[in-house]
């Protein structure tokens, strides 16, 4: 007996949410929502998560190549300078 008033207690507040929360979770119409919702609605979701993920990745391409080429550049003067400086100690020696 008392498992059956918990169980219509349940549906009771079950039934409250979604008589609470009912308008928002329908949402509004796509003719009502901005151009891309209506675009992403228009179109099979799997192109634009697609298209979402094929725009991260050549971000993430973008920045790897960009930071190799300063960290490229870097270990040149890092190597022009400790040439520089084995020069500058020869010629120190060589005065000697």
């Amino acid at each position: 007996m008392n498992l059956i008033s918990v169980q219509d207690t349940v549906n009771t507040a079950v039934d409250t949410l979604s008589q609470s929360y009912g308008d928002r979770w329908e949402g509004t119409g796509a003719e009502e929502s901005s151009a891309l919702i209506q675009f992403m609605s228009s179109n099979d979701l799997i192109y634009v998560v697609l298209g979402v993920s094929l725009i991260i990745w050549f971000v993430l391409l973008f920045v790897m190549f960009r930071v190799d080429r300063k960290i490229t550049g870097l270990e040149e003067k890092l190597e022009a300078s400790k040439r520089s400086d084995e020069s500058t100690e020869t010629d120190s020696d060589e005065n000697i």
